[in-house]
């Protein structure tokens, strides 16, 4: 269980970083708003101009490639990824409704709803128990907080966090 532990932990932390180093390679190129710039009735955008359809398609690309070399299949790999930019969509949509801007720390509401549905799928697709994707959900949330001051501390990050 270990080994598969860890895979899931990989494909959760690539799926979750795949936008961020895809907007270090790219710059600006391909950088189009998934919300296409909308803003909702309280005059805050729907998620914020940092979440575009190139984090999109590299989450799902990155998540796909480590599912098939691990050996779960593309479609573990495209739900998964899809299942963490879905959670990150939807904890960017409830800071914009908290007046928070893009990149704006909100510990917890940064980490779970992104790393706890794939996680959930996880569990069910590994048929273990429900309380795994608990684990995992939590590891992510401390594991991705340490690197994010690492990419901080290498420059690759603006904020640490």
């Amino acid at each position: 269980m270990l080994e598969s532990f860890l895979q899931i932990l990989i494909i959760l932390l690539a799926a979750n970083g795949a936008p961020v180093i895809a907007a270090l390679l790219f710059r600006s190129r391909g950088q189009l708003a998934i919300d296409l710039g909308r803003q909702l009735p309280d005059g805050h955008p729907l998620f914020g101009s940092s979440k575009t359809w190139r984090g999109l398609a590299s989450a799902l690309l990155a998540s796909c490639a480590l599912s098939l070399f691990f050996g779960y299949g593309p479609v573990f790999g495209l739900i998964s990824g899809a299942l963490a930019m879905a959670g990150d969509l939807l904890s960017s949509f409830v800071k914009r409704r908290r007046g928070l801007a893009p990149s704006d720390r909100s510990t917890g509401w940064d980490q779970i709803p992104e790393s706890l549905l794939p996680s959930i799928y996880a569990a069910a697709f590994l048929g273990v128990a429900w309380w795994w994707a608990i684990i995992w959900s939590l590891t992510f949330t401390l594991t991705q907080m340490l690197l994010s001051r690492f990419m901080y501390w290498l420059h690759l990050r603006k904020r640490p966090y």
